[in-house]
C-alpha cells in the first residue's frame, strides 16, 4: 500500500463536470475510531454535484475531495472492524478514491448476496430514506406513501423501501417509460406527471399519509392537495424551486405536518445512531431481497466527469457508480 493515492478533485474549486479532474493526493491516515477503506467502488449522489457547484461546501473536518457513500475492504480496523471485513460506509466526503475514512460507527456489514457496487448504491439513499421517511415522515404499515421522482436513486429505494414496511406506495415520474419502472418497483400506482395531475390521482387512490418530495416549487400546493388529514410532508431537496406558496389555512384543515431534513451536516453520534437503526429495520429488508439496489451505470474513477454529466442529464434509473481501477 502506497502512501499516494488517486482521487477526484474539482479543478479551479468549482465548475462544471469537465471541472472533475483526477489528483494524486495522500492516502488519508485513519484517526482514532475511524477505519481505513479500499474503495472498491462509490455511489454519486446530487449533493455531490451541489458540491461541484460551488454551493455545498463540506462540514468540518470532512475531505474537500467528493464522494458520500462507498464500498470496499478494511485496511485498517476499528470499533467492530478488521482488517479484510467487507463494509459500505457513509463519509463526509473524500469516497471518489481509492482509499477512504470514516467513523468506525459510520460503516456497515455489506448485505449478503451483494457485490461492492450494489453495496456502494446503499448508504447515502437508504440512510436518506429511512431518516425521512420513517423517522420524520413516521410512515406506518397500512398507509399510503407518495414518492417523487420515482426512479432516482432516492425514488427507487424509496420505493422499495415503502412496501418492504408495508406501506401503500404512489410514484410519479416524468414519462410513461419511467412510470413503468416505477411499477416493476413495486409501486402500486405510478403517475406520468407529463400527462396526470399527480394529486387528482393521488385523491382518487385515498389520499397519501407521507409525501417525500425532492421537488418543492410548484409540487407543494398539489402535495397538499393530495395530503390525507393528519399526514406529512418531506422535503430532502428543492429541485423544482426552493420557494413555496404555504396557505395557512389549508394546512390546518389538514392538520399536516411539513419537515425535511439534511444528512450530511448531521454529526457523528447521530449518524452513529442511524446507522445502528438502518442496520437493525433496513438491512433484513436487503438481505432478504426486498430492496434491491439499482445501478444505472458503472463509470472508471477517472472518467468522474462522464458519469456526474449522466446524473445531471436525469435519464437514468437509480445509481451511478465509480470504481477505481484497484476495483
Amino acid at each position: 500500500m502506497t502512501e499516494m493515492m488517486t482521487a477526484i478533485a474539482v479543478d479551479g474549486g468549482k465548475g462544471p463536470a469537465e471541472a472533475l479532474k483526477p489528483v494524486v493526493i495522500p492516502r488519508p491516515i485513519p484517526a482514532d475510531g475511524q477505519i481505513l477503506i479500499r474503495v472498491r467502488a462509490a455511489g454519486i449522489n446530487r449533493p455531490d454535484i451541489l458540491q461541484r457547484l460551488g454551493g455545498y461546501p463540506p462540514p468540518p473536518g470532512a475531505p474537500d475531495t467528493l464522494g458520500l457513500e462507498v464500498a470496499g475492504e478494511v485496511v485498517t480496523g476499528a470499533g467492530r472492524w478488521k482488517a479484510g471485513d467487507r463494509v459500505c460506509a457513509l463519509l463526509g466526503g473524500g469516497g471518489y478514491a481509492d482509499y477512504a475514512v470514516c467513523d468506525a460507527r459510520h460503516a456497515l456489514p455489506i448485505p449478503g448476496g451483494l457485490d461492492f457496487v450494489q453495496a456502494a448504491a446503499l448508504p447515502e439513499t437508504v440512510f436518506t430514506v429511512f431518516a425521512n421517511v420513517f423517522e420524520h415522515g413516521s410512515l406506518r404499515a397500512g398507509e399510503t406513501l407518495l414518492v417523487h421522482g420515482a426512479t432516482s436513486g432516492i425514488g427507487t429505494t424509496a420505493i422499495q423501501m415503502g412496501r418492504a414496511a408495508g406501506a401503500r406506495v404512489i410514484a410519479t415520474a416524468r414519462g410513461a417509460d419511467k412510470a413503468a419502472v416505477a411499477l416493476a418497483l413495486g409501486a402500486d400506482v405510478a403517475v406520468d406527471t407529463t400527462s396526470e395531475n399527480f394529486a387528482e390521482v393521488a385523491r382518487r387512490e385515498g389520499g397519501c399519509d407521507v409525501i417525500l418530495d425532492m421537488v418543492g416549487g410548484d409540487y407543494f400546493a398539489k402535495d397538499l392537495d393530495a395530503l390525507n388529514t393528519g399526514g406529512r410532508i418531506v422535503f430532502i431537496a428543492a429541485l423544482g424551486g426552493g420557494e413555496v406558496n404555504l396557505p395557512i389555512f389549508r394546512l390546518m384543515q389538514k392538520r399536516a405536518v411539513v419537515t425535511g431534513s439534511t444528512l450530511r451536516p448531521r454529526g457523528a453520534d447521530e449518524k452513529a445512531r442511524l446507522a445502528s437503526a438502518v442496520e437493525q429495520r433496513v438491512w433484513p429488508w436487503v438481505e432478504a431481497g426486498e430492496i434491491k439496489p439499482q445501478v444505472e451505470a458503472i463509470f472508471p474513477l477517472a472518467d468522474a466527469a462522464s458519469a456526474h454529466a449522466r446524473l445531471e442529464a436525469g435519464a437514468h434509473v437509480g445509481k451511478i457508480i465509480l470504481m477505481p481501477t484497484s476495483g
